[in-house]
């Protein structure tokens, strides 16, 4: 994949994206947006791709948006006045896409879409958007010098990248509020007590961490059973009732107990590894997606 403010590289089964305008401490932009979203997009075709694991170039994860830019620096329009009606008629619009809708936003549903497991390795500032964006990625690891801070509210604005819906549901309501009203930078341990980020490490140990980690969730497991499960876990634990994860949770065996699943049960009973052969790209049951 050639991109011009990210660097993605499949190795070994991993995905690394990375932020890439080191200079500019990987400041987020509308064009760093569109291809983040396109990154996302193409590894979930990808299946050499088990596993994702994004950072930042050089000394910081993400600064936040770049704010040095001429005119609206979000990306956004002066008109046409956008109504809620608008965005639930025309999200999908292409003025609404360019104009209205929040380009971390739209990140962050990229990554809530993905159907491998995302991993943070914040290796330094990651603030609002280099803060929000890693909230849809699955577990967060930190450099003992990341610096992670909510600051929307030191600037006038409000926080995006739909955080107002993962934030509350990684660290808790008050929390997350307290996080956002006072606009603190946090450190490293601050984010770790708080329920933010899984583990903190040195510099020079937070990628292999992540590597490690990643290899974890993938090797040795079906494609489409990890897929699936990112996907239960995520849209299921939103749900106003567990009826409506029976439904799923009962397509998802239905389908998973043959192929992979015949392979799994006939490793385990002859105490070999599994060789699942289900791949991401073109056997995902056909009740997948749900709830779109």
């Amino acid at each position: 994949m050639s991109f011009e403010t990210i660097d993605c590289q499949v190795s070994d089964g991993i995905c690394t994206i990375t932020l890439n305008r080191p200079d500019q401490l990987n400041a987020f932009t509308v064009q760093m947006a569109n291809e983040l979203v396109e990154a996302f997009t193409r590894v979930n075709s990808d299946d050499d791709a088990r596993a994702v694991v994004v950072t930042g170039a050089g000394r910081a994860f993400c600064a936040g948006m770049d704010l040095s830019v001429e005119g609206n620096v979000f990306g956004l329009g002066t008109d046409p006045e956008p109504t809620m009606a608008d965005m639930q008629e025309r999200l999908d619009d292409p003025r609404i896409v360019e104009k209205v809708r929040d380009t971390g936003g739209r990140v962050s549903l990229a990554i809530y879409a993905c159907t491998k497991p995302v991993i943070a390795a914040i290796n330094g500032p990651a603030v609002g958007i280099g803060a929000t964006m890693t909230l849809p990625m699955d577990i967060r690891l930190a450099s003992d010098k990341a610096r992670i801070g909510f600051v929307f509210g030191r600037i006038g604005i409000v926080p995006e990248a739909c955080s107002s819906w993962f934030l509350p549901r990684i660290v808790g309501i008050s929390r997350a509020l307290e996080w956002t009203y006072s606009a603190d930078i946090l450190t490293a341990q601050e984010a770790y007590d708080g329920g933010l980020v899984r583990s903190v490490y040195a510099p020079d140990e937070l990628l292999s961490a992540a590597y490690e980690l990643a290899h974890r969730f993938v090797d040795g497991h079906s494609p489409v059973g990890v897929a699936l499960t990112r996907q239960m876990m995520w849209r299921n634990s939103a749900q106003p009732h567990p009826v409506e994860a029976h439904r799923v949770d009962s397509l998802a065996m239905y389908y998973t107990s043959f192929g992979d699943g015949v392979e799994g049960v006939a490793a385990f009973n002859e105490k070999r590894p599994a060789d699942f052969t289900a791949k991401v790209s073109t056997d995902m049951p056909p009740f997948y997606p749900w709830q779109d």
